[in-house]
């Protein structure tokens, strides 16, 4: 089980973000869907982009998502939210990588304010070589 850090609010339950920061996007209005919300897809695809990156960085080259698991969404994002990324690497196999990615949120001219945790998920990407198959990962050191 992934260990959580110091809860900072017991009435709410949030929790500091783990890994590195990865990202961090503004949720504009082209992003939402008809009930002004952000749609999860939109935040879906920059946590894969952002979630690569700890990915590429231990594959020392290319990667491929194959897999998301576990996403729910604990709060809506809104147009002009502040989301950051983060992201750190929980497993590697032979030729994958899984990646725990955490995306948060602040809201617009909150600046002071303390950050939510939207989602999290586990993304599994693979290392890949030029003819686009798996390939081993590189030894760690």
């Amino acid at each position: 089980m992934l260990s959580r850090n110091v809860v900072t609010d017991p009435a709410t339950a949030q929790f500091r973000p783990e890994g590195q920061p990865v990202g961090r996007v503004i949720a504009m209005p082209a992003d939402t869907n008809p009930e002004g919300d952000i749609f999860g897809g939109w935040l879906l695809a920059h946590m894969d982009l952002c979630g690569a990156t700890p990915a590429f960085e231990r594959a020392q080259g290319r990667c491929a998502t194959i897999a998301v698991d576990g996403m729910v969404f604990l709060q809506p994002v809104s147009v002009g939210d502040e989301v950051s990324i983060y992201a750190r690497v929980v497993h590697t196999g032979r030729t994958s990588i899984r990646v725990k990615v955490e995306a948060w949120k602040r809201a617009r001219g909150q600046h002071l304010a303390e950050s939510v945790r939207v989602t999290d998920g586990v993304f599994t990407y693979v290392a890949i070589g030029a003819d686009r198959k798996p390939r081993l990962l590189p030894a760690e050191g």
